[in-house]
């Protein structure tokens, strides 16, 4: 995939209206390509089943008839490994948070986000972010601590990738990470993708978090 390539969204959102309403956000000007979106888990558990393009980002609401969303998180990463999700939701319990975050969700926005904000979430879930409504992400970081199992070998980085990691403790976005370090925002997602299988993590926030326990940086 090319910079210039359109991300691939699916959404998982049974209330009509507002299911449209995320449709309408994905257009070529913010480079997004047309969505596929479902009413319940079931239906597109089927598609991603069968589908050979899968989702490079879904978002998924929690509360959905039949199966909830936090139910199908592990069904998505078995059907689609690199697909990243982002739980978009009225909740913002601790609960649901931590179930969501432990089972390898990479956001948690509430649905009282705008639609630039979402449509900026989706964009850096895709180079690797982490987004949370700021309603969330205070509670995130010591949750993560918590859910973070501790390393039981050394981990190997390589002097970019430690470079890279110092970057999202710092809280750079994956274009200010792409100018930091005078790469493209593609290579960039490529070594934060190593990364993350380095470290056994799924997210940002998550690898945030293991560095910070196991002093990494």
């Amino acid at each position: 995939m090319s910079d210039t390539d359109p991300i691939h969204v699916w959404f998982v959102e049974d209330h009509d209206a507002f299911r449209r309403s995320l449709e309408r956000l994905c257009t070529p000007r913010r480079g997004l390509a047309p969505p596929r979106s479902f009413a319940n888990a079931e239906s597109m558990l089927a598609a991603l089943a069968q589908s050979t393009e899968k989702p490079q980002v879904l978002l998924l609401d929690v509360g959905l008839p039949g199966r909830s969303g936090l139910e199908v998180l592990g069904d998505i990463h078995n059907h689609a490994p690199d697909c990243r999700v982002v739980i978009l939701t009225v909740f913002e319990d601790e609960a649901k948070i931590s179930q969501a975050i432990s089972a390898g969700a990479c956001g948690y926005l509430l649905k009282t986000s705008t639609p630039d904000e979402i449509a900026d979430a989706i964009i850096e879930t895709f180079h690797g972010g982490s987004p949370m409504s700021p309603h969330v992400a205070s509670s995130v970081v010591k949750l993560l601590a918590r859910l973070t199992k501790p390393v039981t070998s050394a981990i190997a980085l390589s002097p970019r990738e430690l470079e890279l990691l110092r970057c999202m403790v710092e809280g750079l976005t994956a274009k200010e990470i792409a100018a930091r370090l005078a790469i493209s925002i593609h290579t960039a997602d490529t070594h934060t993708r190593n990364l993350y299988s380095k470290l056994s993590v799924r997210s940002r926030a998550a690898a945030v978090a293991r560095a910070m326990r196991e002093k990494l940086v």
